[in-house]
């Protein structure tokens, strides 16, 4: 029985046949300036923001004003986070004061972190949008992030750390000297605060003497936020003009 002849076909190249999908001139898998939407970056949107974050990375302290919105507390975490991540600091050391916004909460149950955990709740937050939830309690079981009240400073050298003191509008003038006193070598401190927006009575707050005083110095970095710099709802800009 005779064989059947194979049918010719024509020889063809791969240029013959368009690419799926064409790629970009000079594209590479390892081109750091491509969108990647796991890759969280932070950019300023205001010209103080810009210099709020050139002093958090020139300065070893930076002292941040500003009304709310202004990105002063997220600002300063995200460049803490930044800092852990890259290997410069050993640990993030986070605290404010607990002190109540106007009213009495009274008795709260539970242990000491279950007490406190209301008045430390905006830097969970803060730290959760930038590293996640299993990733945050991964760094808080094994210290290398610490978030605690002002009372627990007294006493210690915060060496290799990244400290960021929030709310320092509702702390005395002691409570941040002594703060400040607590910078050890290879740290940067970040105290951020509003001066209008105290809950103590008023004189008591020290924020807005201590922030004179260090803006003499060269070494420190005084960043002034204003209405234009807030990022939250546009209302909120527009409110703290009239209240």
């Amino acid at each position: 029985m005779a064989k059947r002849a194979r049918p010719v076909v024509p020889e063809t190249t791969v240029r013959d046949f368009p690419p799926i999908h064409a790629l970009p001139t000079g594209w590479t898998p390892l081109d750091e300036n491509r969108d990647q939407s796991y890759v969280r970056r932070i950019k300023p949107r205001s010209d103080n923001q810009r210099l709020l974050l050139e002093s958090l990375d020139g300065f070893h302290l930076t002292v941040a004003l500003g009304p709310a919105g202004t990105g002063k507390t997220y600002l300063a975490i995200a460049k803490a986070v930044e800092a852990l991540e890259d290997g410069r600091v050993g640990r993030i050391v986070l605290t404010r004061p607990a002190v109540e916004a106007g009213e009495s909460l009274g008795f709260l149950p539970g242990d000491m972190q279950e007490k406190l955990a209301p008045y430390l709740r905006p830097l969970y937050d803060a730290l959760t949008e930038r590293l996640g939830g299993k990733r945050l309690r991964s760094l808080l079981a094994d210290g290398s992030i610490e978030i605690a009240p002002v009372a627990y400073m007294r006493g210690r050298t915060l060496n290799n750390a990244f400290v960021v003191i929030d709310e320092a509008q509702n702390c005395t003038y002691g409570q941040i000297k002594m703060l400040l006193t607590r910078l050890g070598w290879h740290s940067t401190m970040v105290l951020t605060g509003d001066p209008d927006q105290s809950d103590l009575l008023p004189g008591m707050s020290g924020l807005a003497e201590i922030a004179q005083r260090l803006g003499a110095l060269p070494d420190v970095s005084v960043v002034q936020l204003g209405e234009k710099d807030i990022v939250r709802h546009p209302l909120v800009a527009s409110m703290l003009t009239v209240l």
